[in-house]
């Protein structure tokens, strides 16, 4: 699977990075056939409380999977897309065995 980091207007850390790669690798477990995925991490008003969005599309042959959240922390809201995207991979693989 291909993985790509785009934060917007900001530099986001080699820590918060190796997190990202880290977690959503894990998604490989769910459904092998993942192709790439496209994570934005965004900073709205920062200077409010729960402002980092972060939003990731998984591109699965014949299928799209999109999820997005916005939290206190970074790392706060990639677990919640990945707990996300996790159960729509499960769900579209049970799909798949039932054809």
């Amino acid at each position: 699977m291909k993985i790509r980091i785009q934060p917007i207007h900001f530099e986001a850390s080699q820590q918060l990075e190796k997190f990202i790669q880290k977690k959503v690798s894990k998604l490989d477990k769910y459904y092998d056939g993942i192709l790439t995925a496209e994570i934005v991490l965004k900073v709205i008003k920062p200077e409010s409380a729960m402002n980092k969005d972060a939003a990731i599309k998984l591109a699965v042959p014949g299928q799209d999977f999109f999820a997005t959240k916005t939290s206190d922390t970074f790392e706060e809201s990639i677990d919640t897309v990945v707990d996300a995207l996790q159960k729509q991979l499960v769900k579209f693989k049970e799909k798949q065995k039932n054809k």
